[in-house]
């Protein structure tokens, strides 16, 4: 009995590691010059850089939440995925 009580808890995945992303792919998304699309990437290879150090401060339901929120569109970004991290983070902290 306790497997399917396990079973049929929903499945949160719990990243160790920040995920990778095609930041080429969510570039060309935004669209535009090729100037915004070398901006876009240094944007996102910033933010991915960012939370390199950061990731083992996030909760894991929170990066569960980001990560989803920001795949939503199938592009997703370190920029909105840092962005949401940083905004539940601070949630807390005010809440306190």
């Amino acid at each position: 009995m306790p497997i399917v009580m396990l079973a049929s808890l929903p499945f949160t995945e719990i990243a160790d590691s920040v995920p990778k992303f095609d930041i080429a792919r969510e570039c060309r998304s935004e669209g535009g010059s090729k100037a915004v699309l070398d901006r876009c990437a240094a944007d996102e290879a910033s933010a991915r850089d960012q939370l390199q150090p950061q990731w083992i401060q996030f909760g894991p339901q929170d990066k569960a939440v980001c990560i989803r929120e920001t795949s939503m569109d199938g592009t997703p970004s370190y920029v909105e995925l840092l962005t949401c991290l940083e905004m539940a983070r601070d949630a807390k902290k005010s809440s306190k």
